[in-house]
């Protein structure tokens, strides 16, 4: 069973472009469940204002986004730091983090490719990303 912590869905950009009809989409309960149901790309996952994140082969890549999750959207439980102590943390530590364009990290999971280098904004830009989160409201 999937948390709620993020509603039952549907989900939509800042443009208001569908990105998941439920968690079953935006997650899948596997990789390949959550390819065919999500609309999480690079054109697609936009910042708040609308723009796109720059990716794999832009100057600077910037797609990691700080998740904490495993790729279907549940929290790790293997006691490890996933999360930047609970995202409170700029030192020690390291955070899962997923790809918004869903290009790189070995599979295509927009949640859950790679953990950072650690938890300094210094070492979340070298990873390939500037310490983002993504966000599901948009009002």
């Amino acid at each position: 069973m999937h948390g709620t912590a993020i509603g039952q869905g549907p989900w939509y950009n800042a443009k208001g472009a569908a990105i998941a009809q439920n968690l079953a989409d935006l997650h899948g309960d596997t990789i390949e469940l959550a390819r065919l149901g999500s609309n999480l790309f690079k054109q697609s996952a936009l910042n708040e204002k609308g723009e796109v994140i720059n990716g794999v082969g832009d100057n600077p890549n910037r797609h990691d986004m700080l998740t904490g999750s495993q790729p279907d959207g549940k929290a790790f439980i293997d006691g490890a730091d996933h999360t930047c102590n609970n995202w409170t943390s700029s030192g020690t530590g390291a955070a899962q983090l997923g790809h918004s364009d869903r290009i790189g990290g070995g599979n295509a999971s927009w949640n859950s490719s790679h953990p950072s280098r650690g938890c300094s904004q210094d070492n979340l830009i070298s990873t390939g990303g500037a310490g983002l989160f993504y966000c599901f409201a948009i009002n």
